[in-house]
């Protein structure tokens, strides 16, 4: 419920109920502010851009060993290049594999160096993970790093603010596979398939979540997106749609 039609019929109810109905409308706003990928109300974050033939593929939780090389693979073949949002602790047990994403000409991101939820983190707990994280892949690249994924998406005012001061930019997503679940590579399909259709709705290009890894530990089992890959760029292949990575929009 929007908090602007409160008014229109709050002077009808008892105060206190009056007053749960404005707490409750604000609860919702912070909410959708902190959760929604496509929210723009804490800050500005890079969601797309204004083609509906761009897509950017990203991938969240790596490096991860057998995954991560097969996406590399596939999208040699294919002269693709995606976005890498890496943890940090696994940047740091498998150095050579960023090196290995890097060097292929991809794009990696920080994607905070444990996997917590940073909206209920203090701003120090919050700083500390996007540090460590970038350290923990700049040791590795020798490069800096200017983009970063919050884990889950979840964000407030102070990551924001830590982002800021350590010169990176914020990067959400449109489309999404889901396939941190384990369901089947046409369910991941159908998915992205969604966003896809969402975005050309509204003429935007699409910045499609993938994960690569899982938060819990190197080892994950990720042949469905694999497979999920290969699927989507040979049909952008066909459609005449470019696949970008996530500093081409800002």
């Amino acid at each position: 419920m929007s908090s602007l039609l409160i008014p229109a019929f709050a002077e009808e109810l008892p105060l206190a109920a009056s007053v749960a109905v404005t707490a409750s409308a604000a609860g919702l706003t912070l909410a959708y502010a902190a959760l929604s990928p496509t929210s723009q109300l804490f800050g500005r974050t890079i969601l797309a851009g204004d083609d509906p033939a761009e897509a950017a593929l990203t991938y969240d939780d790596g490096p991860n060993d057998v995954a991560t090389e097969a996406l590399l693979d596939i999208l040699a073949r294919h002269n693709a290049r995606a976005t890498f949002f890496m943890i940090g602790r696994f940047a740091r047990e498998r150095p050579e594999l960023v090196r290995r994403v890097h060097a292929s000409g991809h794009l990696i991101g920080n994607h905070t160096q444990t996997h917590p939820w940073l909206s209920f983190q203090s701003f120090q707990v919050i700083h500390q993970q996007l540090r460590d994280c970038n350290r923990a892949l700049e040791d590795a690249i020798g490069a800096p790093v200017h983009y970063f994924r919050a884990p889950h998406g979840a964000r407030r005012p102070a990551v924001f603010q830590a982002a800021r001061g350590l010169g990176l930019k914020l990067v959400q997503w449109n489309a999404m596979g889901y396939d941190w679940r384990p369901i089947s590579a046409e369910q991941i399909l159908a998915h992205v398939d969604q966003g896809l259709a969402r975005a050309r709705n509204r003429n935007k290009g699409a910045n499609i979540l993938l994960h690569d890894g899982h938060q819990r530990g190197i080892g994950a089992d990720r042949r469905a997106t694999v497979q999920v890959t290969e699927e989507l760029l040979q049909r952008f292949h066909r459609e005449g749609v470019r696949t970008v990575t996530v500093d081409a929009w800002g």
